[in-house]
């Protein structure tokens, strides 16, 4: 058997289970492997029974106990004792205990039990998605799984429809198993390594939830309550979503454990289950469609709770590693889901314990779970030795050689488009406007009204060409430093962190002004950067780390925001959710000052560094062989980026996908060396925000879109594509 389960060193890249290696990132590796968990011990082959026994009546104990703690926590002060008078049948009938009975049943009870559920669904959820794809960072969160049921479960809010419990549910899961079918399309099934499976999911949710937050924002009053939900919360009113969740969380468990011994086969890798009989193709689709099952009724009972699907299939594999037996799927996904209750349970505990009572009720779980998940992401990122696309040449970053001809025809072109783009968003909006207007409101004789209409629209233009080309660049220098044409910096942590610092400035101090907000944004920006890039630091290639580890990072960042909004003003989301959908809406000449100043300082040093950025873009080893401070230069460029982007959230906040979209576009255009493509990239960035402003502005005028949600409609369909063109690169 052994010679059969052998691969060779660059089946690392896939995170198969066979290899010594993959022990790093806790894949799941063959039965015979005594350090992940195997089912059999090395002296007699048998299971421990009595570890095992003891380990899953241990982990029921401490369930019950926290369970417990969770009964006697929240605003109305009720003691332990007189939680058991209440619940002791022989007890005397009085108003107290009449009362604490109405607090258990009505709130109480929901609450746990709804811990407990989704933590066993989920937990189990992730331990199947991790075996399918033979990656530990797989999750219903990393493959976009509850991102996908989230933005159904508030579109179908967000129209108005109510739907029940079932059909909820149903959607939830429709859009969960969409999101994941095309990250593990794009990604061959987590085949192509960790790095290329995270960003794939990372993205895909990235644009999911650019669309969720410009639902909320447009439709605030039927989706009401959604924006803290969507971080997950276990507040239930009443038990009837728990008891009409349980069958099915049962059923989709019971399915998984059916296919426990096929999963324990296809770990040994796909060529070896077929021979020994298993239909693998049968076996994925029917183990994702239990999991996305499990994880979607999860979302349609408490929200996404997040990185909990990451954090318990992980904590199981690491106590398999010390418990024979334990690693056979039909006990490590059981113990998958009851670690999963155990974190559920335990984050609930913990915010209840730390906060006050009457703000702890409007912080979501899920919060704590993303924190402590984002946390296990980062740990999981250092440890994984991944040969993606990050570590490779940059192929797919280099564009065709180009005439000089070309180039010049693209570049009169793209001035053309830029010059059209700036007419356009003078003119068209809520009031439509006349070339003569403008005319006349540029020499001071245009009439009240007119002057009124481009006085508010100019700062707008203005700023979505500045933050288009700031974010633009950005991505530009994000995407040579990684070597990966697929990332952008709200991938790796940096619009994340900017946006800690701008909303709980925005919220905290309202009407402080522009500069305070670049400030906090800036130093936020860069302290998430300067985490990102020393957590990444170690051994082997940098620039898969940096794109792992800055996922986890945004993840962390993205739950910060979160619970600054829910704490600091839960009545004001709308400020919070215009500035993460990236809006011009409102803007001032004095707001376009920060983007303006640091992109005229920041265009020119990247430009001046094309040459070194085209060395970086290539490997590791040729910019040292020449004579480049690789370690140098890479700090200094996605410095000047977190700088560019800070600055460019201030003028068009969390914008999504430019950073991404223009890059690539530009490299297609003119080719792959700096000195061409960085100018091309950013006046692509300027158009696209331009026109996704003044298409927001305009299409439902007087209400606005936000240019966020235009740019998600552009981005992410090419990104998609982008995907699929390079699945086999």
């Amino acid at each position: 058997m052994t010679s059969t389960t052998s691969t060779s060193p660059a089946d690392s890249d896939t995170g198969a289970p066979a290899t010594p290696a993959d022990s790093d990132t806790g894949a799941p590796a063959t039965p015979a492997d005594s350090d992940t968990g195997a089912p059999v011990t090395p002296a007699t082959g048998r299971p421990m029974v009595s570890g095992i026994v003891a380990l899953f009546a241990g982990s029921v104990v401490l369930l019950l106990l926290l369970s417990a703690v969770h009964l006697a926590q929240g605003t109305a002060n009720l003691s332990v004792a007189e939680l058991v008078r209440a619940l002791w049948p022989w007890a005397h009938q009085d108003s107290e205990r009449a009362q604490a009975v109405a607090v258990l049943v009505a709130s109480r009870f929901p609450r746990v039990a709804a811990a407990v559920l989704v933590g066993l669904a989920v937990g189990v959820a992730g331990g199947v998605l991790q075996s399918v794809a033979r990656n530990s960072l797989a999750s219903p969160d990393t493959l976009a799984v509850n991102a996908g049921a989230y933005v159904s479960v508030v579109a179908v809010a967000a129209f108005g429809v109510s739907l029940p419990f079932f059909l909820n549910g149903l959607t939830a899961f429709l859009g969960g198993l969409l999101a994941a079918g095309l990250v593990l399309l794009v990604a061959r099934g987590g085949a192509a390594g960790p790095t290329r499976l995270i960003l794939a999911g990372s993205a895909v949710a990235l644009a999911l939830d650019a669309l969720t937050t410009v639902l909320l924002m447009l439709f605030q009053q039927n989706t009401i309550g959604l924006f803290s939900w969507g971080s997950g919360t276990t507040v239930q009113s009443g038990s009837e979503q728990v008891t009409r969740a349980a069958p099915i969380v049962a059923a989709g468990i019971l399915a998984v454990l059916l296919l426990a011994h096929r999963l324990d086969v296809l770990a040994l890798g796909d060529d070896p289950a077929r021979v020994l009989g298993v239909d693998v193709r049968r076996t994925r689709v029917l183990a994702v469609l239990a999991a996305v099952l499990l994880a979607a009724i999860a979302v349609t009972v408490a929200g996404p709770i997040g990185f909990v699907g990451l954090c318990a299939p992980v904590i199981a594999r690491l106590v398999a590693r010390r418990v024979p037996g334990l690693g056979a799927h039909l006990l490590l996904l059981p113990f998958a889901g009851l670690a999963g209750a155990l974190i559920v349970v335990g984050a609930d505990v913990l915010m209840r314990a730390v906060l006050p009572a009457d703000v702890a009720i409007s912080v979501p779980t899920g919060i704590v779970t993303s924190l402590a998940g984002a946390t296990v992401l980062v740990w999981l990122a250092r440890r994984t030795r991944d040969g993606g696309p990050a570590s490779a040449p940059n192929r797919g970053a280099h564009g065709a050689v180009r005439s000089r001809g070309w180039i010049v025809t693209v570049a009169v072109l793209l001035a053309v488009a830029l010059v059209a783009a700036v007419v356009a968003a003078l003119l068209l909006g809520d009031r439509m406007v006349l070339l003569g207007d403008v005319a006349n409101w540029w020499r001071g004789a245009a009439g009240r009204n007119v002057s009124f209409a481009l006085d508010q629209r100019w700062p707008r233009v203005l700023a979505a060409l500045l933050g288009g080309a700031a974010l633009a660049l950005a991505g530009s220098i994000v995407q040579a430093v990684c070597r990966n044409p697929l990332a952008e910096p709200g991938l790796l942590g940096v619009t994340p962190g900017a946006s800690v610092g701008a909303v709980a400035v925005v919220l905290l101090l309202p009407g402080l002004g522009i500069w305070p907000v670049m400030a906090a944004a800036t130093v936020a920006a860069l302290g998430t950067f300067a985490l990102v890039y020393w957590l990444a630091a170690g051994r082997g290639p940098a620039s898969d780390r940096i794109v792992l580890v800055g996922v986890g990072v945004s993840a962390g960042a993205t739950a910060i925001t979160t619970l600054v909004v829910v704490v600091i003003a839960p009545w004001n989301t709308g400020t919070a959710l215009t500035w993460l959908a990236g809006s011009t809406y409102g803007r001032t000449s004095g707001q376009i000052v920060p983007v303006a100043l640091v992109l005229l300082a920041a265009l020119p040093i990247a430009l001046a560094g094309g040459r070194t950025l085209d060395l970086v873009a290539l490997d590791e080893d040729v910019p040292r062989v020449l004579g480049v401070p690789l370690q140098r230069a890479r700090l200094g460029f996605l410095a000047v980026a977190a700088v560019l982007t800070a600055a460019a959230a201030c003028a068009v906040g969390a914008l999504a996908f430019v950073g991404l979209v223009a890059p690539h576009a530009a490299r297609a255009l003119v080719g792959a060396r700096h000195s061409r493509s960085i100018p091309v990239a950013v006046g692509l960035g300027a158009v696209l925000v331009s026109v996704a402003d003044t298409v927001g502005r305009t299409v439902l005028a007087p209400t606005q879109v936000a240019a966020g949600l235009v740019t998600a409609l552009i981005g992410a369909p090419y990104f998609v594509w982008l995907l699929w063109r390079s699945r086999t690169a």
